[in-house]
C-alpha cells in the first residue's frame, strides 16, 4: 500500500500558465499589457496599456504597504492572518485570473508515502481554475502515479487517498482504469472516509478502507483489546501523509518566499531527512523485537 496526500504550499512561478520563471515569456510578452487577452503595448514604468491603467493603479493600491497596514492595524494582529487551506477542502470561490501583474504560486506539494511514513516520491501541482479543478487534480494525480509506477509489477496493491472515489471516476472516464484495475485498488483513508456520502455506492463499494465482509482481508484483521474483546483493526496507517504534512506545514511561512530552485532543494532535503529518521526508527524497533526474542530464548535454556 501507498498513501497519497498534498499540502497547500508552493513557491512562485511565472505568471503565464504552466511555466516556471523564464526569460522566454518576458522577451515575447514583456512589452505587452499584462491584462489577460490584451494585445496592446504597455505604458513605460507600468504593466498595463492606457486602456487598463485603472486596473493597474487599483492593483498597486491594494498591494501597497499603506493599504495592508490599514487592513491589519498593529493592535489587531490576528485580523487578516492567513489560515492555511486544507488540501482536501473544496474551494468553490476561485476567482478567474484577469491579469499577470504578479507571479503565481504552485497550489500544493503532493507526496506518496509508505504506511510507515517513508516518502517514496513528491511533486508540485499548479492550482487549477474554475469548475474543472477536481478533474484536473485527479488527472494530475493519475499522471503522477504513472510516472512513479510505470510498470504494472511495481504498482502497489492499494493506493490510499482522500479523494479515491473521484480518482476512480476519472480513471474510468479516461480509460486508464483498464491498466490500474489489473494491479491496484483505490481506497479512501480512514479519516476522510467518514465524511464521504453514505449513499455514494461507488465509494462505499470500491473505496472502503476497512470492509468487514471479508472482501479485503489484507486491509483489516481481528485484534483483541486488553479485556480480551475482539474487534476489527486496520492493518495499515492511512494517515502517514497527514502526519508528514503537519510537520512540513511548520516551514510554510519561509518556503512560500523561496525561489523554485531553493524550494525544491529545501523540501527534498527535509523529506530525505524525514525518511531517514523513519527508517532509523523502524530499524530500532526491529532490533528491539529481535533482542527480546533472544532474551526469551535464553531464558528457556
Amino acid at each position: 500500500m501507498v498513501v497519497i496526500d498534498g499540502i497547500v504550499m508552493g513557491p512562485q512561478h511565472c505568471a503565464y500558465d504552466n511555466c516556471v520563471f523564464c526569460d522566454v515569456h518576458n522577451q515575447e510578452f514583456g512589452a505587452r499589457c499584462h491584462v489577460c487577452d490584451c494585445q496592446n503595448q504597455k505604458i513605460d514604468n507600468t504593466q498595463a496599456c492606457n486602456e487598463h491603467q485603472e486596473m493597474w493603479h487599483k492593483y498597486n493600491l491594494e498591494h501597497s504597504s499603506d493599504y495592508l497596514n490599514a487592513e491589519n492595524p498593529p493592535w489587531n494582529k490576528n485580523q487578516g492572518r492567513r489560515v492555511q487551506q486544507l488540501h482536501d477542502e473544496s474551494d468553490t470561490n476561485i476567482p478567474k485570473k484577469s491579469h499577470y501583474f504578479s507571479a503565481s504560486h504552485y497550489y500544493c506539494v503532493e507526496t506518496i508515502c509508505a504506511p510507515c511514513g517513508a516518502v517514496i516520491a513528491w511533486t508540485k501541482f499548479v492550482k487549477s481554475d474554475g469548475l474543472e479543478r477536481d478533474v484536473t487534480s485527479t488527472t494530475n494525480i493519475l499522471k503522477f502515479l504513472e510516472d512513479v509506477f510505470p510498470d504494472e509489477e511495481l504498482r502497489p496493491d492499494y493506493i490510499c487517498i482522500d479523494k479515491a472515489c473521484k480518482l476512480l471516476q476519472t480513471a474510468v472516464a479516461n480509460g486508464s482504469w483498464v491498466d490500474w484495475f489489473k494491479s491496484s485498488h483505490f481506497v479512501v483513508d480512514g479519516y476522510h472516509y467518514t465524511n464521504h456520502c453514505s449513499d455514494d455506492y461507488l465509494c462505499r463499494k470500491w473505496c472502503n478502507p476497512a470492509p468487514q465482509d471479508g472482501s479485503a482481508p489484507n486491509l483489516v484483521y481481528i485484534a483483541q483489546d486488553r479485556n480480551g474483546e475482539r474487534y476489527h483493526k486496520r492493518a495499515f496507517n492511512t494517515q502517514a501523509c497527514e502526519q508528514l504534512n503537519s510537520w512540513l506545514g511548520g516551514f510554510e511561512s519561509i518556503m512560500k518566499r523561496m525561489t523554485p530552485s531553493n524550494f525544491n532543494w529545501f523540501i527534498h532535503s527535509m523529506i530525505f531527512y524525514h525518511t531517514q529518521q523513519v527508517i532509523k526508527r523502524q530499524n530500532s524497533q526491529n532490533f528491539s523485537i529481535i533482542s527480546e526474542d533472544f532474551e526469551y530464548d535464553d531464558g528457556l535454556l
